[in-house]
């Protein structure tokens, strides 16, 4: 792969394609958990999540369309320097940049939430109006977090530095701390505890600009996706995300990626198989 440095292959995605240069969108998989502040094993939901999607059919019945159709390519997982957060943010956004400029859209795989950040901050330089939907059970919005900057506690508010104010939509959020909710309401669109209905809501507004999206997997509650670092009780189902995902046609999706899937947490992998139907209904909508 060009200019992408060092790949790591784990297998493909369910139905990649070779051809990199034929391909609308491109899929990477983030194996970083540097930040991670409870438990970790986020860096090997990229490779997880490949591995169960051979367990999916490649048509959707949501919407009655088949990956195998689609074209988008696996790139693999990048190699990041472990521990070394500063260097592995740089290699993740020199990443996002080549995709962006080669005309496709970016997919990513993680990960921890912070690996979002050096996307976003890609995809805006190209995307001056840039909407960036959030789903999640948490805020994410601390400006520190243990006096770090950067942190899967803080990305949210380091992306808000990156776009403009209240072009931040954010989904099923139901864990912060004060200073979290009182950013917010000056400067996201928040959206407490429920999912779809407010989505649905918000699709009119949105649907005319450049979106991307960042899916944590602990929006949906721990019943159903127990592989997490930090899981929050009272999330919304499996049903219910994979419902959302399926109106993502009706958005100008310019990039888009699933976080903090941890397998190390599920030995059933109903969590990763949860992200690999999700990301299979995405790449059927975003390509």
């Amino acid at each position: 792969m060009r200019g992408f440095g060092k790949l790591v292959s784990h297998g493909k995605f369910l139905q990649a394609k070779e051809n990199y240069d034929e391909s609308r969108a491109v899929l990477v998989g983030i194996p970083m958990d540097f930040t991670v502040s409870f438990k970790p094993g986020t860096r090997m939901g990229p490779q997880k999540i490949r591995e169960v999607s051979y367990g999916l059919e490649e048509y959707s019945p949501y919407l009655q369309d088949a990956l195998q159709d689609k074209a988008f390519y696996d790139a693999g997982d990048l190699d990041l320097p472990f521990g070394n957060v500063t260097k592995s943010l740089e290699i993740i956004e020199e990443a996002a940049g080549i995709i962006l400029r080669d005309g496709k859209i970016p997919v990513f795989i993680g990960g921890e939430h912070l690996v979002t950040y050096p996307i976003v901050r890609q995809v805006a330089q190209k995307y001056p109006e840039l909407v960036v939907l959030h789903f999640d059970a948490h805020a994410d919005l601390r400006d520190t977090f243990f006096g770090e900057k950067l942190s899967h506690a803080t990305v949210m508010r380091r992306i808000c530095e990156c776009i403009k104010d209240k072009h931040l939509y954010q989904y099923g959020i139901r864990s912060g701390v004060k200073e979290e909710f009182e950013y917010a309401k000056e400067h996201t669109n928040l959206n407490l505890i429920e999912v779809k209905g407010p989505f649905l809501e918000s699709l009119e507004r949105i649907k005319d600009y450049p979106v991307y999206i960042t899916l944590d997997i602990d929006v949906v509650d721990p019943a159903f996706a127990p592989g997490t670092g930090t899981p929050e009780p009272g999330g919304c189902s499996s049903k219910e995300i994979l419902e959302v995902v399926s109106h993502f046609k009706q958005l100008n999706v310019v990039g888009m990626d699933i976080v903090e899937v941890s397998p190390l947490s599920d030995f059933s992998d109903r969590t990763s198989l949860l992200a690999a139907k999700i990301l299979r209904e995405a790449l059927i909508t975003i390509c």
